[in-house]
């Protein structure tokens, strides 16, 4: 019974780092790389399709990424849908290849971007602690039915919370590598 509210947790807690580690990776950096333009879709013959399904993205330099739609006819569709994207990009074509420059980011802008990084380190550090709570909730009601003794539901508690400090340190290190990367010009 123990066990399986540790490993619910635990399944749970992985969830919210990858959800966060997702979440870091939308946040630009300067840089270009290919997983900036993952959530923005396109309108393919009147179905919302995402990006990487109708093109190909690739790295030209640190400041530039190339799509190549696999349809000539998507070029317009597709500048269209990465210049009304909130990620303040400016394409420009070049025949079939889509040029998207990435503009140099100001000291102004990183700072701005550092405090959307951390309000997200803690919406996950918050999501984590809602999680120790559900499980040690959990634990309760299984005291409350006699089904654990008073010792297990302390053991099972201390357990939960290790398992909390080591989620919550590891927001803190991704939080932290974030950070640098963000500042670093």
């Amino acid at each position: 019974m123990i066990e399986d509210i540790k490993k619910d947790a635990e399944q749970r807690m992985q969830k919210s780092i990858e959800s966060f580690r997702s979440e870091l990776s939308k946040i630009r950096t300067g840089r270009a790389h290919t997983s900036l333009l993952d959530h923005v879709t396109v309108d393919y013959y009147g179905t919302e399709t995402p990006l990487s399904q109708v093109a190909s993205i690739a790295v030209a330099d640190a400041r530039m990424l190339t799509v190549t739609p696999w349809e000539k006819q998507l070029v317009p569709v597709i500048e269209k849908a990465i210049m009304t994207s909130d990620l303040g990009l400016n394409p420009s074509s070049a025949g079939t290849v889509i040029r998207v420059p990435m503009p140099a980011l100001t000291e102004e802008r990183r700072r701005d971007l550092v405090k959307v990084v951390r309000h997200e380190g803690e919406n996950a550090r918050v999501a984590i602690r809602n999680i120790r709570r559900d499980a040690n909730n959990d634990l309760k009601a299984l005291l409350k039915e006699k089904e654990i003794s008073e010792d297990d539901e302390h053991k099972g508690q201390d357990a939960i919370q290790k398992l909390t400090d080591k989620y919550v340190a590891e927001v803190d290190q991704m939080l932290e590598v974030k950070e640098k990367e963000l500042m670093e010009i």
